[in-house]
């Protein structure tokens, strides 16, 4: 019996090593830099959304979050959400390069990017250029315009970065979104901006169901490449409130909102729609916050699934810190944001 056993547990042994090989080659953990929501019903259903958040001043590491989870729960997309982190402790670092993964834009059906002045890896870098390269969709908020700056005499990206002369003069910002960094539009922090639809557009899928909008983000001076079409502009508002007065001296209304397609040099085009504003508070504003969410929908080519009442309510609690330079939540990592109850920002909020 004793010898029958041990030739019993030596067979299964022998069975049980090809499927502990393939454990051992199985997927690796979480990605630390990523959180992720799966949608399941809606018109994305079976369409992938890679969120991409690394700013230093407008909190887009709570802003990209709330829309993922958004996308996720009310239109069925599977969303995941990329943040830079702190290379030691593994908290988020709004002004870190530091970041891993992106090789999840190979199965990407739209990239939404909130960065600035960002120096990825040239190995995370080849991935977004590889995206765009096949032409994929992009949604970019506010900083996005000028979301690489890379100064390695090495790197083999140099032409994304936002003061890049030929053959990409503005870079990213300028030749994929359609603009590069000019100018703030009055003071920051100080002035906020009552969005205005261009008359023209009323009718463009992204502005259905969207009447008044504001942002408490500052105007940007842009000036968007031609082959632009402009959606709203941004009127400053001497205050931190819908209500405040116009401003005097900032009088002009300037572009905060258009559609564009870029085309890259081997001939690969793809919708992009733009924003100025995206702050992590502009996102309150329901006006603002539908353009965006039906700004998504249309990139990814979802024209018809844009309804004026579609649902834009937030998932779980979302209560946005004050965007200010190093104003971001310490101690906070990407995992702390996970599932569709976790508070964004997350815990230690101030």
């Amino acid at each position: 019996m004793a010898l029958r056993a041990a030739l019993l547990l030596a067979s299964l042994a022998t069975g049980l090593a090809p499927a502990l090989a393939n454990a051992q080659e199985s997927p690796s953990p979480a990605n630390p830099h990523r959180i992720d929501f799966e949608g399941t019903v809606g018109p994305g259903a079976g369409k992938y959304i890679v969120f991409l958040a690394g700013d230093h001043e407008y909190r887009s590491e709570e802003t990209l979050p709330a829309l993922a989870r958004i996308m996720a729960r009310h239109y069925g997309f599977r969303t995941s959400v990329f943040f830079t982190t702190d290379a030691e402790s593994g908290f988020i670092e709004p002004g870190s390069s530091h970041i891993a993964g992106l090789d999840a834009l190979q199965s990407a059906d739209l990239l939404v990017i909130f960065t600035r002045f960002q120096d990825f890896p040239d190995e995370e870098m080849r991935h977004i250029v590889a995206y765009l390269d096949r032409g994929g969709p992009v949604v970019g908020f506010r900083t996005a315009t000028h979301a690489f700056q890379i100064n390695r005499q090495d790197a083999a990206y140099r032409e994304f970065s936002w003061r890049a002369g030929d053959p990409m003069p503005g870079g990213f910002g300028r030749q994929i979104l359609g603009e590069t960094w000019v100018s703030h539009y009055g003071p920051n922090h100080t002035t906020s901006s009552r969005i205005v639809v261009e008359p023209s557009q009323r009718d463009h899928p992204i502005l259905r169901g969207v009447t008044t909008a504001w942002a408490q983000s500052g105007v940007y001076f842009v000036d968007p490449i031609e082959g632009s079409t402009i959606l709203a502009r941004g009127q400053v508002l001497d205050g931190m409130s819908p209500d405040a007065p116009p401003s005097q001296q900032r009088a002009d209304l300037v572009p905060v909102a258009w559609v564009r397609q870029y085309t890259r040099p081997n001939g690969a085009s793809g919708r992009v729609f733009t924003t100025t504003h995206g702050a992590s508070e502009d996102l309150l504003d329901d006006g603002f916050r539908r353009m965006v969410v039906n700004g998504i929908l249309w990139a990814t080519g979802l024209d018809d699934a844009i309804s004026p009442d579609g649902p834009i309510d937030f998932v779980g609690p979302y209560n946005p810190t004050r965007f200010d330079f190093d104003g971001f939540v310490q101690g906070l990592k990407p995992s702390d944001m996970a599932g569709w109850d976790s508070p964004i920002p997350g815990p230690g909020s101030r």
